[in-house]
Formats: C-alpha cells, structure tokens, sequence
C-alpha cells in the first residue's frame, strides 16, 4: 500500500482494548499495511502493529489518529528504521 501521512503534532498515545482493537494518537505516517502488519512512525519512533485480520476503521490524517480492529497479537516500538529493516519487515514476508 501506498503512504499515508499525516500532520499530527499532538502527544502519542495507545489504547488497547480487549486485543480486538487499538486506538494509536500521534501517528505522523503508515508506511506500509495489511491485513497482518501495521508499520507507523508515531512522534515517538516507528511502532509496528502485528496480528491477524487488521483492518483501518479510522484515521483522522489532521490529528494523527488510527483505530485498527482485528487480532492483535504484538506492539513493537523501533527507535529508528532505516531502510535495510524498513524493507525487511514489509518485503520479508513476501520473499521468505
């Protein structure tokens, strides 16, 4: 999937309901998601989301908010990506 980026500079945030949904604040960008893996860079470092049957129910791009529905199953905050894991953690699974 394309981008997605934001204009957030409001504080960063994450509410995780009963593993079924997560509310993510602070989201600058999505670089890449499926129905699998979320990868985001948040005003706190990139954040991958894992899990089965993700899917976007809403994303404000003014504030930088994204609420996902599905599985999740890990939350996974990088201080940095550069591109090596960037394309590592999208292109891995296709490769492998």
């Amino acid at each position: 999937m394309d981008k997605v980026t934001t204009t957030s500079s409001y504080n960063h945030s994450i509410t995780l309901n009963e593993r079924k949904s997560i509310i993510i604040t602070g989201v600058k960008k999505i670089d890449s998601f499926d129905d699998e893996e979320f990868l985001m860079e948040t005003n706190m470092g990139y954040v991958t989301v894992k899990g089965e049957g993700l899917e976007i129910i809403k994303l404000d791009t003014y504030q930088g908010n994204v609420s996902i529905n599905g599985k999740i199953n890990s939350l996974i905050y990088m201080d940095s990506l550069n591109k090596k894991e960037k394309e590592e953690t999208v292109f891995g699974k296709l490769f492998k």
